[in-house]
């Protein structure tokens, strides 16, 4: 009987091998994403509703200046791994290490724009560089 629980162990390994190495790249930045979300108590962005006060963890997927109503403004795309958001500072031309790439958890109260949820101007907090989503 050991022996079949052996073998049983060994094909789940190569079927998650498998299954690893046929998974596109996004696919697994998306999954890793919403298991930093889940390790951070944060509230995934899919689940986010108009109107309501979240907290939310990802990364900047894209940052552009984007002038509103003749303000300036700073624009981030925050992806999770389940849905985008946006992040707008109005005002602000640049923000120090609000860049691509980078993580961070941003908070405040969801508005509906064009059918996208955005924060404007969020209260955010950087996350190292380099950190492993299991470190904290």
């Amino acid at each position: 009987m050991s022996g079949v629980t052996r073998l049983e162990r060994q094909g789940g390994r190569l079927r998650r091998l498998l299954g690893r190495l046929s998974s596109s790249q996004e696919d697994l930045l998306s999954a890793e994403l919403r298991r930093d979300t889940e390790d951070s108590g944060c509230t995934r962005i899919c689940d986010c509703g108009d109107r309501q006060i979240v907290k939310v963890a990802g990364t900047l997927r894209t940052v552009t200046q984007r002038p509103r109503a003749g303000v300036p403004a700073l624009e981030a795309e925050l992806f999770d791994g389940s849905a985008p958001l946006d992040l707008v500072w109005l005002g602000r031309r640049s923000i120090a290490g609000i860049e691509p790439g980078r993580r961070l958890i941003a908070s405040g109260r969801i508005a509906m724009n064009h059918g996208r949820p955005v924060l404007f101007n969020p209260k955010y907090e950087l996350r190292p560089i380099g950190q492993d989503s299991g470190q904290e």
